[in-house]
């Protein structure tokens, strides 16, 4: 075990915590509901369920031993571990993700705080689906609207940023999760409860097997793959703070089940109130800032302090859910540069801040603007989403399976999973066997089928 000074979670709960609210984001919310409706309901999400227990879980624990037993940043941990070779390129194509992935999911994030706004004056009230449709094309279009919401989303990252692991990362973690989840469970008693929701609540929960083929596996290993936020150096940074105590894989399966369920009460938010006005929720990226709002208010036409209520309560949901997300990446880079580059912390995330700012604002003047600027057929925005959802973290995640599972001393493998002998390790001939053989064929496939050659 390499020994530091480095900062270190406080408690077992604020490190499983910290590491779900990594994982838990937009794409719980509103990418499962999706693929859910597209793939047969509650055929896809078993289905989803096996493969985070047979990929997701067994790559977590992988980059959490990486980044518990180097104690670095996810570029310096591969450097520790296999010094004089290439592997420290993986890390350092985390860190970029990372980057990348923060400067234009900030954009996004930025937009729940102008639905915030717009659900707390009850501008939503009122409008039709067209109005809704309009409202939304001006707004993201719009050159200087979206930065400002930006900048502010991206500023209070970076507030929680520099004051560190424990009283930063830590702490608003274990204010924000618990909030999170209250939120989620008024709002999905709210939606269930709705005149006709019950056709929302049997898709939901029975499983179409009709709808079952090779894509619906593929959909379910991706979603598996991008919801636990693998390969993208989040995980292998807060398992360097973690202690030598912490059981890895007992918080990879809790960060797990935590993640999914928070996308399957979300199901239970969605699904029953777009049922109940003959919606089917399958709008993709346009669900969370259409569809939506006009759903919410069609629901709750009857008692409008109640739609107005769901209304600004889901968009603090959604703000709460990319703000956990944007920590963790904006984590990742700031490490990389303190550690590597020996800044002082608030130098390092100043930086990081300070860049995802300007490519954010690229980012968002592509959505408007920008639109006509193009690079490979693609917008910026669409670029960078491409570039790292596609290509970058599925890669990540190949070659981390590759490098625990071939590479790695199985004596420091064992070591970590065991915590140095102190827990049984009955699996371990099975993880070993998952990350040298499933999980690279999986991902090959995943890998495969997003750049659309499956």
């Amino acid at each position: 075990m390499i020994k530091n000074d480095r900062a270190n979670f406080g408690s077992k709960i604020g490190a499983v915590l910290a590491s779900a609210g990594s994982a838990v984001g937009l794409g719980n919310i509103w990418r499962f509901p999706y693929e859910t409706g597209n793939h047969g309901g509650a055929a896809f999400i078993l289905i989803y369920i096996g493969c985070v227990l047979i990929l997701g879980i067994p790559i977590m624990v992988a980059e959490f031993l990486i980044g518990r037993h180097s104690r670095a940043n996810t570029a310096g941990a591969y450097q520790r571990l296999a010094p004089g070779t290439q592997w420290h390129w993986v890390g350092r194509m985390g860190v970029l993700a990372g980057f990348l992935i923060l400067s234009y999911y900030s954009v996004v994030a930025g937009w729940t705080l102008q639905f915030i706004l717009e659900a707390a004056t009850n501008s939503f009230a009122g409008k039709s689906p067209t109005d809704f449709i309009n409202a939304f094309s001006s707004f993201s279009s719009n050159p200087w609207q979206p930065l400002i919401w930006l900048v502010v989303f991206l500023l209070v990252t970076h507030f929680i940023i520099v004051k560190g692991v424990e009283k930063g990362i830590e702490k608003s973690s274990k204010i924000m999760m618990p909030v999170l989840f209250i939120l989620l469970l008024v709002l999905a008693t709210c939606s269930v409860s709705l005149p006709g929701a019950s056709d929302g609540i049997r898709f939901l929960l029975k499983p179409d097997f009709s709808k079952v083929d090779s894509s619906v596996f593929l959909g379910a290993m991706g979603q598996a793959f991008f919801s636990l936020s693998l390969g993208m150096g989040c995980l292998c940074t807060y398992a360097s703070y973690f202690r030598r105590e912490t059981n890895l894989s007992k918080t990879a399966l809790s960060v797990s089940a935590i993640d999914t369920f928070v996308a399957i009460v979300a199901g239970f938010i969605i699904f029953p109130a777009a049922f109940s006005i003959g919606i089917q929720p399958d709008a993709g990226p346009s669900l969370l800032f259409i569809t939506l709002p006009n759903v919410f208010q069609q629901a709750f036409s009857n008692i409008p302090a109640l739609a107005y209520l769901f209304s600004v309560l889901f968009y603090v949901l959604l703000a709460l859910a990319a703000l956990t997300s944007t920590i963790s990446l904006h984590e990742v880079v700031t490490a990389y540069l303190h550690e590597e580059f020996h800044l002082s912390r608030k130098s390092a995330a100043a930086i990081v801040t300070s860049g995802c700012i300007v490519l954010g604002t690229l980012c968002s003047l592509s959505l408007g603007v920008g639109k006509g600027y193009t690079l490979f057929g693609l917008g910026l925005f669409d670029l960078f989403d491409f570039v790292t959802a596609k290509l970058m973290l599925p890669l990540g995640g190949l070659l981390i399976s590759i490098f625990v599972g071939w590479f790695l001393n199985k004596r420091i493998v064992c070591k970590e999973i065991s915590n140095n002998g102190v827990l049984n390790r009955p699996y371990y001939r099975l993880f070993i066997f998952i990350l040298q053989f499933i999980a690279p064929i999986a991902i090959l496939f995943i890998f495969i089928n997003g750049l659309g050659l499956f």
